[in-house]
């Protein structure tokens, strides 16, 4: 399993198109160690999920993303978790522990 987390410094971001890097954790069995920060490549629709998917990521966790890009990432075979937050480290460890339970997406620009 190879997970990528949102963040904005060390803190799951809110937005996940508009986050500064993600976090790339590797699961193996109940461990989870972090591999490396992926530079966002910019917010542009429909690429994150091709992006990611090309770096083998099969979860995705954020504060918060559009219901189509959720869309896309589940049709790239990749899981989305949102409504997440805190530091992104313990966040792994908490998801790799099955502790995190999904909540609202903090992303709601593209409503209305």
């Amino acid at each position: 399993m190879k997970i990528a987390i949102a963040k904005d410094g060390n803190q799951v971001s809110e937005h996940f198109g508009h986050c500064e890097r993600y976090g790339i954790y590797v699961a193996t069995d109940s461990i989870i160690y972090r591999t490396d920060d992926l530079i966002n490549p910019g917010h542009e629709p429909g690429r994150l999920p091709v992006f990611l998917a090309e770096h083998g990521v099969t979860h995705v966790i954020a504060g918060g993303m559009g219901q189509r890009a959720i869309e896309i990432f589940n049709q790239n075979g990749i899981s989305v978790m949102v409504g997440v937050s805190g530091n992104v480290d313990i966040v792994a460890q908490d998801f790799i522990a099955g502790k995190i339970t999904p909540g609202d997406s903090t992303c709601h620009h593209h409503e209305g």
